[in-house]
This record gives C-alpha cells, sequence and structure tokens, in this order.
C-alpha cells in the first residue's frame, strides 16, 4: 500500500503574525512534490481561503480547508486561558460550521486578543468538521505536559463527545523540551480510549 503525506497544518501569510508561507508557492511545491492534498489552517480565519482553493484547483491538488482556533478549555471557567485546536472542514455543511463558529468568537467573544470559540459553541456547530487535539497547545497536551492524566482524560473525552468519530489526538516532533513526553503521552491516553492519532508540525 502506498503511504501518502499531506500537510495538514500549514499558517499562510493570512496568519498575520505567525505565517509567511505565500499560497502559490506553497501549492506549486505540494505538486512538484506529487503530493494529493494541501491544507492551510491559518489562525482564526479563513481569509485565504477562496485563493487558496482556486490554485489548488489550477494545480491539481486537492485543498483542505480548515483553521487553528482558540476554545475554551473543558472543566474550566470561561475566563480562563483558552488552549489550540485544529478544525478541518469535511464538507459544505462544515464550511459554513467553521466561518460561524469564528464570526461569534470574533464578534462575541474577545479575550486578552484572542477570538475564543466557547464549548457550547462547537457542540451546536460541529457537523461536517474534523478535530485535532492541537498537541502540546491543546487543551489536552496541555494536561499531559503538565503530568496531570485525570485532566488529559476529561478533556479528551469531551471533545470526544462533541466530534464522535471526528476527534484525533495530534502528534508532534519538533525538537521542542516535551515533544517526546507528550508523544508518549499522548499515545498511551489514545489507546486507553481507542482514539485515532495524527502526526502533524508545528
Amino acid at each position: 500500500m502506498k503511504r501518502m503525506f499531506v500537510h495538514l497544518r500549514i499558517h499562510t501569510e493570512f496568519s498575520v503574525v505567525d505565517g509567511t508561507n505565500r499560497i502559490d508557492e506553497i501549492v506549486h511545491a505540494a505538486a512538484a512534490d506529487q503530493q494529493p492534498a494541501l491544507a492551510i489552517t491559518d489562525l482564526g480565519n479563513l481569509f485565504g481561503t477562496v485563493k487558496f482553493y482556486k490554485e489548488c484547483r489550477k494545480a491539481g491538488v486537492k485543498p483542505l480547508i480548515g483553521a487553528d482556533v482558540w476554545v475554551e478549555v473543558p472543566g474550566k471557567d470561561a475566563g480562563a486561558p483558552a488552549a489550540r485546536l485544529l478544525l478541518l472542514v469535511q464538507n459544505n455543511r462544515g464550511y459554513l460550521n467553521l466561518c460561524e463558529l469564528l464570526t461569534r468568537a470574533w464578534t462575541q467573544n474577545m479575550v486578552r486578543d484572542q477570538a475564543i470559540i466557547k464549548l457550547q459553541w462547537l457542540e451546536e456547530l460541529n457537523e461536517g468538521l474534523l478535530a485535532l487535539s492541537g498537541a502540546q497547545g491543546g487543551a489536552v497536551g496541555q494536561a499531559l505536559v503538565q503530568g496531570d492524566g485525570a485532566r488529559a482524560l476529561e478533556c479528551a473525552l469531551h471533545l470526544a463527545g462533541i466530534f464522535p468519530h471526528r476527534f484525533y489526538l495530534e502528534l508532534q516532533r519538533a525538537q521542542r523540551p516535551d515533544d517526546e513526553r507528550h508523544v508518549a503521552a499522548a499515545v498511551q491516553l489514545a489507546a486507553r480510549l481507542r482514539l485515532p492519532v495524527v502526526a502533524t508540525h508545528p
């Protein structure tokens, strides 16, 4: 069986503060490498979606749409620091839901310059979306790195309940101090809860 590699988290120039990738360049690189698909997941926005979609269609690369977002942490007060979650669109309903989630976050729940998605909104608008846990930046990953297995379990169960069969524990190895500890703990948690894992790169 042939294995295929697909980038699932790329921030473009539309992420402004942490993205420098230009859409036309990354699509050209993916096509030259014969990658079948490519995702952009800018931080808290979908501004590059139309340009990305058009460039991918021209290059014969399947465009995957998503966003790296801030969400409330399960079991914590609404004012507590938020965590990262990666949302990927499965279909038209998912795209519309992601648009609505981001709109609500930017217009109704700005906290310390962050547009934060409320958990109750995710429960309402999760159809058509896949969720990746956010690795160390996500609620599950933060708890695992802190050695709080009970909180990690609680967060994983909560998010898996919101996204049934569509929630993945995200693993990353980027030569950071916490990488191996997080990967080992996340794999154990995934096996315990029978959750799928996905490897990405920050």
